[in-house]
């Protein structure tokens, strides 16, 4: 007959706490792995942020009023390569956005087939609101920066994503 251990014959199992682990020490100073924690943190803080702003808007909502805000009137396809978002993607993000009144779509002029998008005074309104949000989560990544190292992580920021 097999015989197996019990709690009765073992004794009182120990306790088991979750361990800490930490990234290998082969990634931990990695630029890729530091810039990826580092996006990982600032997203989950802008999704939070604009989740608890209750309009029921996200960060490419706000990407997209911004670049109409401040670029006038576009039409569809620049605005989407303007905002780097893909084409498909954007004709239902502007759906949204105009269903709550924050942007208007016309046909174009010129050419039937493609619409021209227009903030209206709602959609400022709504930027404008959702800007304090974004400076919030802004102040909340960099907290740990002094004022000179949040413009010199910005200015390399700028240079690393420019060249690619």
């Amino acid at each position: 007959m097999l015989v197996t251990p019990t709690s009765a014959t073992l004794g009182p199992v120990p306790e088991q706490r979750p361990r800490h682990v930490s990234a290998p020490s082969r990634i931990r100073d990695q630029p890729t792995w530091l810039i990826s924690r580092t996006y990982g943190r600032s997203h989950r803080l802008l999704t939070d942020g604009f989740a608890s702003s209750g309009a029921g808007l996200r960060s490419y909502h706000y990407r997209l009023l911004a670049a109409l805000e401040e670029g006038g009137p576009v039409g569809q396809a620049d605005l989407g390569r303007g905002t780097s978002l893909d084409r498909s993607d954007v004709v239902n993000m502007l759906g949204e956005l105009e269903r709550l009144g924050l942007i208007e779509r016309t046909v174009n002029p010129s050419n039937r087939r493609r619409n021209i998008v227009t903030i209206t005074p709602a959609g400022i309104r709504q930027l404008q609101a959702l800007d304090h949000v974004v400076e919030e989560i802004q102040e909340r990544v960099l907290a740990p920066l002094s004022q000179n190292e949040r413009r010199q992580l910005t200015n390399l920021l700028r240079k690393l994503a420019d060249a690619g």
